[in-house]
């Protein structure tokens, strides 16, 4: 009777470890298949995600749309420079009303009048940048009807040379020769550093999603192994050569993989959703690779700062700066004292019934005049205006020296940080490749019952951890050397200082 219970109860165990497996297979049968979906797709790498972001998505976009602003505000700049030709005039000028009209003797009458005044002129300007002033050639035909007295008259300027000049004046012209060429050559660096933000922003959003994938991948694996394990502890269970307690923490430890691997592929959605939207990509295209280590050592700090003064748009921004506080108080100066304005030209000019007649026998005109306004009380208007500005030209030198200081402590530091980096991404792979060999001989050694599963869930959390820790460490180091090229913008991989298009 002992013997048949003892019989009886093997049957019943191995019945329900038959079952159990049944239902572990097809459970693994559905995870693998739910990752073999995932993971059907060519992997994309770093490189592919950051030259897709860079073409296509909205940031990238934004950045080409500035730079394009900078050049069309450029033109204009330029355009103020050359020759200016323009036509203008009042064509027609009729009029039909009652008007007062002063009489010989002093008085006013009211007439009904019936008047046409017309005139097209062509005007050739030229601006001076050096005076700020302007030269002008012109020719401008004018047109007089009365209808009412059937007269006609033509007043004919042929040609008119004439010079506007403003004394002690501002002078918008000189300060935008040295401002706007400043300003161009800033945006264009700005909109590198701008592409190499991007590529910054999209290496750490590509690294949020990888090390999702990647812990999916682990928890996967942890999930075909714990099953295994689990089927054997199952069959050493029946044979009495596994405690209840240790085959309950197997079942725990598949469980808990599972978890695992659902949580980081749902967390792997999440980081996609917001690479897709910084991207551009599609959902279909998001497995990832894992990039290879940086071959960019160590960087010297002085080589780092070197390159950083050289093409930083930063730095032509404290010139500008500083030039920009040197300008208002010339504005200051120049619109609150003496102003004056030379007026002059010269030309010919006649009258006649009819236009061809005015070529005839042509007049020589001249006009010179020099208006000028100089204030004699202003009650310290002035003096406070130009103190005004004195003083936040000074603050503009105090705020860009502080800006320099912490400009250049900011890429020693960053560019010092690579050969540590680099040296913990080396330790990083070394642990991660020590650590999962020590898993595999821990498996392989607690699968013949030479160690316990304590030991066992010690060898898996260790590989889990290392492997977890050469990701970030990875992506330390990536960040870090798309960071050094945006503070510096030059690739010290091909040595050469990285260009606007």
């Amino acid at each position: 009777m002992k013997i048949l219970a003892i019989s009886c109860q093997l049957l019943a165990v191995s019945f329900f470890g038959l079952k159990a497996n049944a239902q572990q297979t097809a459970v693994a049968k559905q995870d693998t298949s739910t990752k073999a979906d995932s993971y059907q797709l060519t992997a994309i790498s770093l490189q592919e995600v950051i030259d897709q972001a860079l073409s296509q998505s909205a940031v990238a976009r934004g950045a080409s749309t500035s730079r394009d602003q900078s050049y069309w505000q450029w033109r204009g700049y330029r355009a103020n420079y050359r020759p200016q030709l323009g036509l203008q005039g009042t064509l027609p000028g009729y009029s039909r009303a009652v008007t007062p009209v002063v009489q010989p003797d002093g008085t006013t009458d009211f007439r009904a009048v019936r008047l046409n005044n017309s005139n097209v002129a062509l005007t050739l300007s030229q601006n001076i940048g050096l005076t700020g002033g302007q030269v002008f050639v012109a020719s401008e035909v004018q047109r007089f009807d009365d209808f009412n007295g059937s007269i006609r008259r033509y007043n004919n300027q042929p040609v008119v040379i004439g010079l506007l000049q403003p004394v002690g004046r501002f002078n918008e012209l000189r300060w935008a020769r040295r401002l706007e060429p400043l300003r161009y050559q800033e945006s264009g660096r700005q909109f590198v550093e701008e592409r190499e933000t991007i590529a910054q922003r999209v290496t750490e959003l590509y690294f949020d999603v990888l090390g999702q994938q990647v812990s999916a991948q682990v928890a996967g694996q942890n999930v075909q192994a714990n099953a295994e394990l689990l089927r054997l502890g199952r069959e050493r269970y029946g044979l009495g050569r596994l405690s209840q307690s240790d085959l309950l923490r197997l079942e725990l430890n598949l469980l808990t993989a599972q978890q695992a691997e659902a949580q980081a592929l749902l967390d792997a959605r999440n980081a996609a959703v917001e690479l897709q939207r910084y991207t551009g990509l599609a959902a279909e295209s998001l497995r990832l690779q894992v990039p290879d280590t940086p071959r960019l050592g160590a960087v010297p700090p002085e080589l780092a700062l070197s390159q950083a003064q050289q093409n930083r748009a930063l730095v032509l921004g404290f010139r500008r700066r500083l030039l920009e506080a040197e300008r208002e108080v010339a504005r200051a100066r120049g619109t609150t004292g003496f102003q004056a304005t030379l007026a002059a030209n010269l030309g010919y000019i006649n009258q006649a019934p009819n236009l061809w007649d005015t070529y005839a026998a042509l007049q020589q005109q001249q006009q010179v005049s020099l208006s000028f306004a100089v204030p004699l009380v202003d009650w310290g208007r002035r003096q406070a205006l130009v103190k005004t500005a004195e003083l936040a030209r000074r603050q503009a030198q105090t705020e860009v020296q502080q800006e320099q200081a912490t400009f250049a402590q900011e890429v020693q530091v960053q560019a010092a940080q690579l050969g540590t980096l680099a040296t913990q991404l080396a330790l990083a792979a070394r642990v991660d490749t020590l650590a999962r060999r020590r898993y595999a001989i821990a498996q392989a050694t607690y699968q013949v019952g030479r160690i316990s599963l304590t030991d066992l869930t010690i060898a898996t959390a260790e590989k889990d951890q290392a492997r977890r820790a050469y990701i970030e460490a990875l992506r330390a180091a990536w960040v870090a050397h798309y960071r050094l090229r945006t503070l510096t913008l030059y690739d010290f991989e091909r040595g050469e200082a990285l260009a606007a298009e």
